[in-house]
């Protein structure tokens, strides 16, 4: 849209104005006239018009029309400046009435650079996650649902279920399952079924019957049943296994577990690893019993084979 014909300030001559026939400046001038008089129509004999400087007007003229224009206006001088310079035609300059100005083409903006893409994170190159034995020289695979040992009073715990729950019998906090595992130190005894077999009621008795404290958080122990035995290679080493079904007089019971074998480090101690876990849809699965005994390994040891009945002589 353009303005429409008119007398505006002459953009070569601020102190004069000049008309604008709608479409080109013409080579007519007049004096200002103030604000508010009625614009006269256009000249009889429209000219061509004269040659436009580029940029507008001198230095002091420049001056002059900053000074009396308001910031709207010098925004639109300056655009007017940049239209002269690149297609080489004037337009009208500040007008004395509110008239819009003759359009000019803005400067075309480049379009944003795309962002860089993120590179994806690479997959973890670290094995599954273990947690060890320092003592016994072995590490156990830590299988879902299991965590290391926090806030746990009793010794020798490698490794429980996560979380707690109110016992049985309402004295104290119990735990669905619970890893031990400990260096057989009270006997001359190094056979893997003599410590199993002798481990066994003592793992009951402490995990079902009474605390440290002397309390019963499930009752105490009302009968056990032998629901397992028999030998098993634990991380290359000859062991044996021996696993109860205990009845509680409170809850659910639950399985315990007792497994000795030889460690492969220092003296070659006798280890015993005790499960516990609680029966019932709450305890864990008795499966893990066995993934964890075939998950053992020598400290350091990354081979994924071994487990049960690998390297085991007669």
């Amino acid at each position: 849209m353009t303005p429409p014909p008119g007398w505006y300030r002459d953009p070569s001559a601020p102190h004069a104005e000049r008309w604008w026939d709608g479409t080109a400046w013409t080579e007519h001038q007049r004096a200002p006239e103030p604000a508010g008089h009625p614009v006269p129509g256009p000249p009889p004999v429209p000219g061509p018009p004269p040659p436009t400087v580029p940029g507008g007007g001198t230095a002091r003229s420049r001056a002059i029309a900053l000074t009396v224009a308001s910031a709207v206006l010098v925004a639109a001088i300056v655009t007017g400046a940049v239209f002269l310079k690149e297609d080489g035609e004037g337009g009208p300059g500040p007008v004395t009435t509110p008239t819009a100005l003759p359009p000019t083409t803005p400067e075309s903006s480049p379009p944003p650079s795309p962002a860089a893409s993120a590179t994806p994170s690479e997959p973890s190159a670290a094995g599954p996650a273990v947690v060890e034995d320092q003592l016994n020289g072995h590490t156990f695979p830590l299988l879902d649902g299991w965590v290391r040992p926090r806030h746990v009073s009793q010794d020798d715990v490698v490794m429980t279920t996560d979380g707690t729950y109110d016992c049985p019998s309402g004295v104290g906090l119990c735990r669905h399952g619970m890893v031990f595992s400990r260096t057989a130190t009270a006997t001359d005894e190094t056979s893997p079924k003599a410590l199993a077999e002798d481990d066994i009621a003592d793992a009951a008795d402490e995990a079902y019957d009474r605390d440290a404290l002397g309390r019963r958080p499930h009752g105490g122990i009302e009968s056990h049943q032998v629901v397992g035995s028999g030998p098993v290679a634990v991380a290359g080493r000859a062991g044996y296994f021996v696993r109860w079904r205990v009845e509680t007089a409170d809850g659910p019971g639950g399985y315990v577990q007792s497994l000795a074998f030889q460690s492969s480090v220092g003296t070659e101690s006798p280890v015993i690893v005790r499960y516990v876990f609680d029966a019932g849809e709450d305890g864990p699965p008795l499966t893990d019993m066995d993934r964890l005994t075939e998950g053992i390994r020598v400290t350091g040891d990354t081979d994924p084979g071994g487990g049960v009945g690998s390297s085991v002589g007669p």
